[in-house]
């Protein structure tokens, strides 16, 4: 008779002491009960959990920095949580410009260790974000347009299949899930352990801005940055965020890997529109860059809840986009809530969209809003307004962007990852022929391999 499989690292089994903590996500209506949680401490104890799950069929859920945006995803009732933030290594190799790091780092973790180490690691806007999750589902942020996305900088990687085994993708072996695992999203394929990106040397210093205008003047300030923005120096990323009218502001955050000189210049034709009510431009050096672009964001005290979309431009937005935008920010509450774009353009869109995962690569720009709420009383009306936005602002965007998923999205794979969802089935099926990783939205297996 077959021994069953033991849990191995830190078990967590619901009504232990150590679940309500282990059951808290970044956004508490992701939270859900669990049946138990394994935080792995190696390889081989998300190999043990896997079988474990299978033998009790038990539903499965990997997570990493606990950033989920939409429920079912990173936790389920009933379920076992492969929590793998407990893997911290982190392995540079300077000589072949490598770094090797264990799937628990947080991005903001990966970033600075880099940075004193006179690295560059990509990021997106939250230090607590997990590597796992904005590698696997592509990963943008302000240094996409000089050195592309997250993922385009992974070389290699190592994951649990479904069976327990543990298998690696590189250049030589398994190229087809190296390819889907650049912007393939998290949750589709296996548990991942470890990823090895290429990495570059950073400047010794950076030019970093931050600029906020009254909430009235967003639709001059905006109309000015997305006519800017697509075509500005590639070494310029501009974040722009627009809060609610009800205690909202205009603000555009970003870096420039040149002179506080240059980008004070190149600046102009956002700065010089309205009336900024703070305009910093400063010179740090890169270490302190990072830490003025990766703001604290505690997973466990955030208090609000939250419904995101996403998308890209096509192409500037007309008026009749913008007063969309209007009649959200008009109707939306609470600190989190509103509209965010990044640019584009530059590095991530000298790569073909069919050359990894991620498709999205042809936009102007990226945008993203989301309402926020503290009741359960407000949640579904909060959920409605995202989505009806979406509903009226499909005629100016393509696709979304899988980590910041919303489900209420219909027959999401082609919008999530336009025509390489069919490759994508065919190596989801290849190495889940049984679906054993599934989630609301995530990608079934093609029935032929």
């Amino acid at each position: 008779m077959k021994l069953k499989t033991q849990l191995t690292g830190r078990v967590i089994f619901k009504g232990d002491p150590g679940y309500e903590k282990a059951r808290r996500n970044w956004d508490p209506h992701t939270d859900r009960f669990p049946k138990v949680f394994v935080f792995a401490q190696k390889t081989q104890d998300v190999a043990n959990a896997i079988k474990w799950a299978r033998e009790n069929k038990v539903p499965i859920r990997p997570r990493s920095g606990r950033h989920s945006l939409e429920v079912n995803l990173s936790q389920v009732n009933g379920g076992i949580v492969i929590d793998v933030s407990e893997m911290r290594k982190i392995t540079l190799n300077k000589k072949n410009g490598t770094v090797i790091v264990e799937t628990g780092n947080t991005v903001g973790r990966i970033a600075h260790t880099l940075a004193r180490l006179g690295y560059l690691a990509p990021f997106g806007d939250s230090p607590t974000v997990g590597i796992g999750g904005i590698t696997l589902g592509g990963g943008i942020g302000p240094l996409q347009r000089t050195v592309g996305l997250v993922s385009d900088n992974l070389i290699g990687l190592e994951m649990v299949d479904a069976k327990g085994n543990v298998i690696t993708a590189n250049k030589n072996s398994n190229t087809d899930l190296l390819w889907a695992s650049r912007g393939g999203g998290g949750g589709n394929f296996g548990v991942y352990t470890r990823y090895k990106f290429k990495v570059r040397r950073a400047p010794a210093t950076a030019t970093v801005f931050r600029v906020t205008w009254p909430w009235e003047q967003f639709e001059k300030v905006f109309k000015a940055w997305q006519l800017w923005a697509p075509s500005v120096n590639t070494k310029l990323g501009s974040e722009l965020s627009i809060g609610p009218k009800k205690g909202g502001n205009v603000s555009m955050l970003g870096l420039f890997l040149g002179s506080k000189a240059e980008a004070t210049r190149l600046l102009k034709p956002v700065t010089g529109v309205g009336t900024p009510t703070t305009k910093l431009i400063s010179s740090l050096p890169y270490t302190q860059v990072v830490s003025f672009l990766l703001a604290p964001d505690p997973v466990l005290t955030q208090r609000f809840s939250n419904q995101f979309s996403s998308g890209f431009a096509k192409s500037p937005f007309p008026d009749k986009a913008i007063k969309s935008v209007r009649e959200f920010l008009e109707q939306v509450d609470g600190d989190p809530a509103g509209f965010f774009f990044l640019n584009w353009g530059g590095a991530v869109s000298r790569k073909s969209p069919k050359s990894t995962a991620f498709y999205w690569r042809k936009a102007k720009f990226y945008v993203e809003w989301n309402s926020s709420w503290t009741k359960k009383s407000e949640a579904a009306k909060n959920i409605a307004i995202v989505r009806t936005t979406r509903r009226k602002l499909q005629p100016y965007i393509v696709g979304s962007y899988i980590n910041v998923p919303d489900q209420g999205i219909k027959n999401s794979g082609p919008v999530y990852y336009g025509s390489n969802y069919p490759r994508l089935r065919r190596v989801k099926a290849k190495y889940d022929p049984g679906n054993v990783f599934n989630n609301p939205q995530s990608i079934p297996p093609s029935r032929r391999p």
